[in-house]
């Protein structure tokens, strides 16, 4: 394989997504009736009135198909704990508007390539590289702007039926001045484990030098032992991500030179952003839906009485406050980070 600046934007041929959750119906219950209580019912209530212009990507987020599963597991089936999250992160996204990000706002972060979304591992995840070494700017708000922004596109670039990414730490050339401090690090994972439950696959960190030790010891005690389970150092990287996908800086097959106008281009247009942030025509869900669930989508929440599709009439939602069903296996395996900075007592939630 050639060297190329073509970024990839799809999984191997032949990938099977994993994980899959398999739902019991009492969780399927659990699922639906948070659907119901949360949109319209339960955040009619504390929802931005239609005349607001980001009411519309208020909407759009409670509507997809994996918010309410995700922060379900997150909350370990416990619906008030559930509805508490989901309220939580409304608030955030009002106030950061993610979804509206200005990718000239944040352009000159992607210019030296610290972040690169490129490739997926073998279960069809995104792969997210940070290379803290090339960090090129000034710590700042923008900086986690340009993080969020990466993170809104790695979901963009998720396969239908993905629900995580995998971010791979490269820490070659990183010295003492361009990594993070650990309050930096601290609003990352505040951001992370609040915000976008259920999303983080894997983390992996490679070529660590023993001088940043100390860096990982200052944050590990806002890691939960099953965090530090799912967290990765120096691993057989071949196990994990196809040789074709995996970058050649680690060992891959495909020999991607980081070039920043094309690699920029490329993300903005294979995720249909227009220059103010919002969605280009066709892409308001994203490039991989299709345009018969973007339409059906679109319809529904621009509609002045949205119902929810999938709703439980026969069931009392505050009945499930007790009900806690057995977690999948496979939602053991994502759970996440302890809550950082919280302005009141910590909670246990998932990435």
């Amino acid at each position: 394989m050639g060297k190329t600046n073509v970024v990839l934007t799809s999984p191997e041929s032949g990938t099977q997504i994993s994980p899959v959750y398999d739902y019991t119906e009492e969780q399927q219950a659990q699922i639906s009736a948070l659907r119901e209580v949360s949109y319209p019912l339960y955040a009619q209530s504390i929802q931005l009135p239609e005349s607001d212009p980001y009411h519309v990507w208020e909407a759009r987020w409670l509507n997809k198909p994996d918010t309410m599963p995700r922060y379900m597991r997150a909350a370990k089936w416990k619906y008030p704990d559930a509805q508490k999250r989901i309220k939580g992160t409304m608030e955030w996204r009002r106030d950061f508007k993610p979804e509206l990000i200005v990718p000239d706002e944040v352009k000159i972060e992607s210019e030296t390539g610290k972040i690169i979304l490129n490739g997926f591992d073998k279960d069809g995840r995104p792969i997210l590289y940070m290379r803290p070494g090339r960090e090129n700017t000034e710590t700042g708000p923008r900086q986690l702007r340009h993080l969020v922004w990466c993170l809104e596109r790695a979901k963009d670039f998720m396969p239908p039926g993905q629900e995580s990414l995998v971010i791979i730490v490269d820490y070659k050339s990183t010295t003492l001045r361009t990594n993070p401090s650990i309050s930096v690090a601290r609003k990352v994972l505040t951001i992370l484990q609040q915000h976008y439950v259920e999303t983080l696959g894997r983390a992996i960190v490679v070529n660590l030098p023993m001088l940043l030790n100390f860096f990982y010891k200052g944050i590990s005690p806002f890691l939960d032992p099953v965090t530090r389970d799912k967290m990765r150092f120096n691993p057989d990287l071949f196990e994990l991500i196809p040789r074709s996908q995996l970058d050649a800086d680690f060992g891959g097959e495909f020999k991607y030179e980081f070039e920043p106008e094309s690699y920029w281009e490329q993300i903005v247009g294979h995720c249909g952003i227009a220059p103010d942030g919002t969605r280009l025509p066709g892409y308001f869900d994203g490039p991989n839906t299709t345009q018969e669930f973007t339409q059906k989508h679109e319809s529904a929440i621009t509609s002045p009485s949205l119902e929810a599709e999938d709703t439980v009439e026969s069931l009392d939602p505050a009945s499930l406050s007790e009900s806690v069903s057995p977690e999948p296996e496979d939602t053991k395996v994502l759970e996440s980070l302890v809550e950082v900075g919280a302005p009141e007592k910590p909670v246990n939630v998932t990435l």
